[in-house]
């Protein structure tokens, strides 16, 4: 299981070293344009009323390309993922396509390096 902290946008963790890496993996979500939500979130933001779930087609999509990144880089083997990047594009058909990617590597502590502290 690849730990929240063991994925960085960074190209190492300090305290760490690459043992192995499995090249580039990647993750991809899109969401349709859903107009009657936007609808309501536009008049809602309008009149002043807060949405209790207020995330965006574009938002949830990001979450879920990670979601699948991290699942992909886990069926791998690795532990971590260096170098994370987000692309998103506007479909022609209104949808939200977003891919989360990354280096997908094994991690082991650095012994040369003290641990970090947090």
């Amino acid at each position: 299981m690849i730990a929240p902290e063991n994925v960085v946008t960074f190209e190492k963790i300090e305290g760490f070293r690459v043992l192995k890496s499995f090249g580039y993996a990647y993750g991809q979500a899109s969401r349709p344009k859903n107009l009657l939500r936007a609808t309501f979130r536009s008049i809602g933001a309008f009149i002043g009323l807060a949405p209790i779930e207020y995330l965006t087609d574009a938002e949830r999509a990001r979450a879920d390309s990670l979601d699948a990144l991290i699942a992909r880089a886990n069926a791998l083997g690795a532990n971590g993922i260096l170098g994370l990047q987000f692309q998103v594009a506007e479909q022609s058909d209104g949808s939200t396509r977003v891919v989360a990617f990354g280096e997908a590597v094994f991690l082991d502590p650095d012994p040369n390096t003290a641990p970090p502290q947090r």
